[in-house]
């Protein structure tokens, strides 16, 4: 299309200028594809698995609207979707609400917006290893949307549900990071996978309420959960236009995803949308207490130069003017201290302490972690053996030759980087998937199933370990990347994996024909399944670094 023949109004805005040129070529494409057959457009749609008969776009309905997607190579993919609206403005802090309708048919070619959030740094190898700076650049606050990729659309094929919660703790991250992407799950196994972006940080979980804010922001430190559990009757009452099953969906997550899922499990509002659960490294067993949340509100306040009268021009602010303040705070990455509030209500008491939540009994778990998961944060490759001493004597003080000695009797050969980031490990995430499963399963109802995960990723000559985070391309069936490596190896274990996530959401049981037989776990024989070159079953694997920490005491990560 000419330049001269886009509309006066739209050429002047060049975002409503590439939107509809590229519209516009796409629809194009479309036309001639069915009308030229196999000439240049028709070659690149073989590429993409279509046939000249069939179009691109796809239009399936939802609730406020009907959204136009596109089939690749089979998979109907619908990117953006609104579950819920801007919560900019007058809705910042407060619950969210459903999308406003909408006329005609809405695109969803594209991700939507990202919580306001403080973006990788793309120099770390850890970050470059995981593509967790490829997030989308489109930043804002109307950020409550879902993606879908599914096989079919309306067809009545009842296909199980399987939704994934972006990591990044409970402040970065997104669903448009490409380790999400649902294609080659739903093309796998035929399912239909969602992905949700949501409320992060201080935009999601400031208590305001016990700092003197009126009673109107009472859930504002719980409220990014909320849009959560908003998306998930958005999938309860729109995913059968495309082609799922809403009493058939499971949720997960890994790292902050898995915190998330974790939190949903304790949450009444949250009960019956969802009936499995796979938690991968993020086992949240506490949460933020409201007077913690009022001590980090507090803190806030004060850098944006808002008084108690005044809290509610907080709403007036810019987002950047918050991130900002919220950046210099408490940083940028994904820790910190904005995240979900145990308000009583919404979150009536912490996920999975001092006990697994009665709410969620009949849902059956995985539960995982990978052997070096601290490594995330570590880059002292050039860790020496008086160097690793020095930091197991910071924490295990005149116990630590009884803590070199048993890691190196058991990884003789292992490299004193690697070495320090298993100590970290099994002090910090293993020991809460431990408490985590041995709490759920002491309720004597549904089951819960773990994992660990010992692969080392390929990527930068295998120095990471199997790191946190290498499990999370295999369950969604893909192994391309620095972190899957492309080979042999990293698809058989995708093979295994994906079938695995796949048997589980469609019946609450992980068991199937790729893997040995994996019982539920015990606190007696601790059954779990390990994922390396070769999957076996084993009863307490590990055990004598477990009895270890236990003796010695954790400590929070990354230890």
């Amino acid at each position: 299309m000419k330049l001269a023949e886009i509309p006066a109004k739209v050429r002047r805005d060049p975002k409503l200028a590439n939107a509809f040129t590229r519209r516009s070529f796409l629809k194009q494409s479309s036309v001639l594809i069915g009308a030229a057959g196999f000439g240049a457009l028709g070659r690149a749609s073989t590429a993409l698995g279509q046939t000249a008969a069939q179009s691109l776009f796809v239009v399936a309905g939802t609730a406020s609207g009907k959204v136009q997607g596109m089939n690749l190579g089979g998979i109907n993919v619908f990117k953006g979707i609104p579950y819920g609206a801007s919560t900019g403005g007058p809705n910042r802090f407060m619950p969210p609400k459903k999308p406003a309708a909408w006329t005609g048919t809405r695109d969803a070619f594209e991700f939507g917006q990202i919580s306001p959030q403080v973006l990788a740094d793309s120099r770390a190898q850890y970050t470059q290893l995981i593509d967790w700076d490829l997030q989308s650049a489109n930043m804002g606050e109307d950020c409550l949307t879902l993606n879908i990729w599914t096989p079919g659309l309306r067809d009545e094929a009842k296909r199980p549900v399987m939704v994934s919660l972006h990591g990044g703790g409970f402040a970065i991250g997104s669903s448009a990071e490409p380790g999400y992407n649902g294609d080659t799950l739903a093309r796998f196994a035929d399912v239909v996978v969602v992905t949700v972006n949501h409320r992060l940080a201080s935009f999601g979980y400031l208590n305001l309420v016990d700092v003197g804010a009126p009673s109107e922001f009472a859930y504002a430190g719980i409220a990014g959960m909320m849009d959560i559990v908003l998306s998930l009757e958005w999938i309860r009452d729109n995913i059968e236009n495309f082609g799922g099953d809403p009493t058939t969906v499971m949720v997960w997550g890994q790292s902050g995803g898995g915190a998330k899922t974790s939190t949903l499990m304790a949450m009444p509002s949250a009960k019956g949308l969802f009936r499995r659960a796979g938690v991968q490294s993020g086992s949240a067993l506490r949460l933020v207490t409201r007077e913690a949340g009022a001590a980090s509100a507090e803190k806030l306040l004060k850098q944006l130069s808002l008084d108690k009268s005044r809290i509610t021009d907080i709403q007036k602010l810019s987002w950047e003017q918050i991130l900002d303040a919220q950046t210099a705070v408490a940083g940028g990455g994904a820790g910190g201290p904005f995240s979900p509030v145990v308000d009583g209500t919404v979150l009536p008491r912490h996920p999975f302490d001092p006990d697994a939540p009665a709410v969620s009994a009949d849902v059956p778990m995985i539960i995982s972690t990978v052997l070096d998961e601290a490594a995330l944060v570590l880059s002292n490759f050039d860790l020496d053996e008086a160097g690793l001493k020095k930091y197991v004597q910071g924490i295990a003080g005149d116990k630590a030759d009884r803590v070199l000695k048993l890691y190196r009797s058991w990884y003789p050969t292992t490299s004193p980087y690697l070495i320090q980031a298993r100590i970290a490990t099994d002090r910090s995430f293993r020991s809460n998937a431990v408490k985590q499963a041995e709490r759920k399963s002491a309720l004597g109802k549904a089951p819960a199933y773990m994992y660990l995960f010992a692969w080392p990723a390929p990527g930068y000559d295998g120095k990471f370990g199997a790191v946190h985070g290498t499990d999370v391309g295999l369950v969604f069936h893909s192994y391309r990347g620095a972190i899957g490596g492309g080979g042999a190896v990293a698809q058989a274990l995708a093979d295994r994996m994906a079938a695995t996530w796949v048997s589980f959401a469609k019946s609450g049981d992980p068991n199937n024909p790729s893997i040995p037989h994996w019982p539920a776990y015990d606190s007696e024989t601790r059954a779990t399944m390990v994922f390396d070159r070769t999957t076996t079953v084993e009863d307490d694997p590990r055990r004598e670094f477990r009895l270890l920490w236990d003796e010695l005491g954790t400590g929070g990560f990354p230890g």
